[in-house]
């Protein structure tokens, strides 16, 4: 089987369920952005030591992802379904952010992104993830309808990239940068 079909050389795509849409649709652009940013948790979980449970975690929000954009995806009228999420997407990473933030240094200042070059991509998955959020927002009505675990999925995602971040240095003893006014 050929990797391209042809189907999109005009500008457009088919979401599940048939109907074709622009490339530039703001549906697109949140999927996309849920893609963008599940190769960004690759890109985190490349560079994590192999025994880091963090990356099993990771690996479990990068299938998330996948369901989240299938949803996103899927139009209401499609023979087929995604599976909706269940609490656990969000349970889950709260969690991991509680576990995580227990460990970690306590600090009343904004934290600059940066440090190792795995915790910046931590910071950068986090502002993903809001652009993410923002979009899918931007697209709830009344195009589709979002299950709202999905949105306290993605925005508890950004909280744990968060402290991931902050980890990531923690573990590194790489001092983090504050905002100095």
């Amino acid at each position: 089987m050929k990797i391209y079909t042809t189907t999109g050389d005009a500008g457009t795509t088919s979401l599940v369920g048939g109907t074709r849409v622009p490339k530039n649709s703001p549906r697109l652009e949140a999927y996309g952005t849920v893609d963008e940013l599940n190769s960004w948790l690759g890109l985190i979980i490349a560079n994590l030591p192999a025994d880091d449970p963090q990356a099993e975690l990771l690996t479990w929000v990068q299938n998330r992802l996948f369901d989240l954009g299938s949803t996103l995806a899927t139009e209401a009228s499609s023979k087929w379904q995604p599976t909706p999420p269940t609490p656990l997407v969000v349970t889950r990473l709260e969690q991991a952010i509680d576990a995580i933030d227990a460990t970690l240094p306590r600090h009343n200042q904004f934290i600059l992104p940066g440090g190792t070059p795995n915790a910046a991509n931590a910071h950068i998955a986090r502002t993903v993830a809001r652009r993410a959020e923002r979009q899918i927002l931007s697209i709830l009505s009344p195009q589709i309808t979002i299950n709202p675990l999905w949105l306290k999925f993605i925005n508890r995602l950004s909280d744990y990239l968060f402290v991931l971040a902050r980890h990531i240095n923690h573990q590194d003893h790489t001092p983090e940068t504050y905002w100095q006014q």
